[in-house]
């Protein structure tokens, strides 16, 4: 019975074979960190291996004060080994402290890198499928998790298989086997319940990240848009759906703690039993002379090892469960693949001689039906500046999404003098490219390192010199602490305006081949915009420039125009050639030039 009854704690300590296999992920780590682990679980070993002396110290003093033979020097001799025992055990606690905890907090760090580095590897359309505080989620709550399963979970996990056979064994041999068995009959019950119990934990735990995966993208969407809930007087209905992803949290890590509240108990009270058996029938033999009264008193004390270390199976479980749930969570991360990548055959992209030619593409978004590019033929030469006009959702600013291989081409081609865009490594191809998008998204630093961010090494001087060119070096004078002005999440604490510039700036200083200006003159006025695309006429020269924009003013200095419709091209040729056309880019100029008329009256 004591073997059935082991085997099924063995099997009950795996946490069950399929759920190991989640672990999988982390095999690499735990080879190149396999002696802290081993050198830890021996220290370990030894905490535990002292511990089962306290009960022989116990039994012996016990024994003698029994027959009256205990003296004064036996008192302190007994007392210096529990001293001793006491003093190894802190020592070597120390060591495995160090050596497992430790090895779980590298765990922790080696694992939060891996998932971060490997979501900025993911391509653009992953995040559109995925909200920002699910993913969140998953490199805080879901990684700790992971982190109590192979820190203290380990250690409760190797106490309990040490414990139970060392105090099993100490029970039978040096007590009475048969009291020994029958103190152990309410086990099978208490392992029972604990495998049903361990299933419904792993179960409401994962229901309850997934419910702090939305809370937190719901704070996350709410502070970041602030402003908008204040300027629609929205506070109170966003306060109310708040409420409902917090009270659906509540009341998943309620049941979770519903689940513990009957769980801890119950395992208790199975526990006591083998006492409640230990002390009738152990009694008895004290009663009769079979066992002496030391040998009763080791008994109980290897008992209440046995039943600890039983006990914390439960614990071992739910913390198993736990890092299992989150370990199934973080593998569907790992295990998503970037669906742009280099190919095998990618090459560099040198300079560009002749023209980027855009052949025959048909583009669709993965989230919609309808093409946003169509049949889309262009060609831009080398050093010539296009510019790209439409109505919204025409399919301007695919164009650059496309050019920077953000999204794989339905259909058709794109070709940067004769090699095709599939053919170019992807970091060569965008370090050419000087991309400004219409968000103008910054970072919560300085406004030097906004602008720096996208190349190794600047200077001041650089910083100074392409603020300039974007008409921004005036407002940043005037700037408290000027370009080591920090900006704020998103850029908060600059002007709408003053965003569009400091991206510009970021773009240029980069020095690209390619130039792309996606409506991003939108928020200033049209003197400073007038003023930075002059200055911009001289930057780029010798650059190929793409500029998207809902203004005629914008575009009219460009060497071609496009007029998008319906994702295709519907006219095309200069300022000049497309008013006297007099189509959708007359009915554009137009329509801008009684909105100046209106504005100046």
């Amino acid at each position: 019975m004591l073997c059935i009854e082991y085997n099924e704690c063995i099997q009950l300590i795996d946490i069950e074979v399929k759920d190991m296999s989640n672990f999988k992920t982390l095999k690499q780590f735990f080879i190149k960190n396999k002696w802290s682990y081993l050198f830890g679980i021996f220290f370990l070993l030894l905490v535990d291996l002292l511990q089962l002396f306290i009960p022989e110290v116990l039994r012996s003093i016990t024994n003698k004060l029994q027959e009256n033979l205990l003296e004064g020097s036996d008192v302190l001799r007994y007392a210096l080994y529990i001293i001793l025992i006491g003093i190894g055990i802190a020592f070597f606690r120390f060591l495995w402290r160090m050596l497992i905890i430790g090895a779980s907090r590298e765990l922790e760090y080696h694992l939060r890198n891996k998932v971060f580095s490997h979501l900025l590897t993911l391509s653009t359309s992953y995040y559109q499928r995925h909200k920002t505080g699910d993913l969140m989620a998953h490199v805080t709550n879901d990684i700790h998790a992971i982190r109590m399963a192979f820190g203290p979970g380990i250690v409760a996990m190797t106490d309990a298989i040490f414990l139970n056979i060392a105090a099993i064994i100490m029970m039978a041999a040096t007590t009475d086997l048969q009291l020994t068995v029958l103190a152990l009959l309410p086990m099978p019950l208490l392992i029972l319940a604990m495998t049903r119990f361990g299933k419904l934990i792993h179960i409401r735990f994962r229901t309850a990240q997934e419910a702090f995966a939305n809370i937190t993208d719901k704070t996350q969407e709410n502070l970041t848009g602030v402003r908008v809930i204040k300027a629609y007087v929205q506070e109170e209905a966003e306060i109310q759906s708040f409420y409902k992803k917090n009270q659906e949290l509540f009341e998943r890590n309620m049941e979770l703690a519903k689940l513990f509240g009957f769980f801890h108990p119950l395992v208790h009270f199975l526990s006591s039993l083998s006492f409640v058996i230990a002390i009738w029938y152990g009694g008895g033999l004290v009663i009769d002379g079979n066992i002496s009264l030391g040998d009763f008193v080791a008994f109980t004390t290897y008992l209440g090892l046995l039943v600890s270390s039983i006990s914390a199976i439960g614990w071992v479980i739910n913390i198993m469960q736990r890092g299992s749930a989150s370990m199934e969570r973080i593998n569907l991360i790992l295990k998503e693949e970037a669906e742009i990548k280099d190919s095998s055959f990618a090459k560099e992209l040198e300079d560009i001689k002749e023209a980027i030619v855009f052949d025959s593409v048909t583009f669709t978004y993965p989230t919609s039906q309808y093409p946003a590019l169509k049949n889309f033929s262009l060609k831009i030469p080398k050093g010539s500046s296009v510019g790209v006009i439409g109505r919204t959702g025409s399919g301007k600013t695919t164009i650059a999404h496309l050019l920077l291989r953000l999204y794989e081409l339905s259909e058709g081609n794109i070709y940067f003098d004769d090699m095709p865009i599939k053919e170019i490594s992807l970091k060569s191809l965008r370090e050419k490219i000087g991309f400004v998008d219409q968000d103008s998204f910054l970072f919560s630093t300085t406004i030097a390192e906004n602008i720096g961010f996208g190349i190794d090494n600047y200077s001041i001087e650089d910083i100074r010199h392409v603020s300039k060119i974007a008409g921004l070096h005036e407002d940043i004078l005037d700037f408290p602490k000027q370009y080591e002005t920090l900006v704020g999440e998103k850029g908060i604490t600059l002007s709408g305006g003053q965003r569009q510039r400091t991206s510009i700036a970021r773009a240029l200083i980069k020095n690209p081949d390619i130039l792309i200006l996606d409506d991003c003159l939108s928020a200033v006025d049209t003197n400073t915009e007038e003023k930075i695309l002059e200055a911009l006429k001289t930057e780029t020269q010798n650059r190929t420039t793409i500029i998207i924009a809902h203004r005629i003013s914008t575009l009219k200095h460009c060497n071609k125009i496009i007029v998008l419709d319906n994702a295709t091209i519907i006219e095309e040729g200069t300022h000049q050639e497309l008013l006297e056309n007099k189509g959708l880019y007359y009915d554009f100029y137009e329509k801008q030039l009684l909105e100046e008329k209106i504005n100046m009256e």
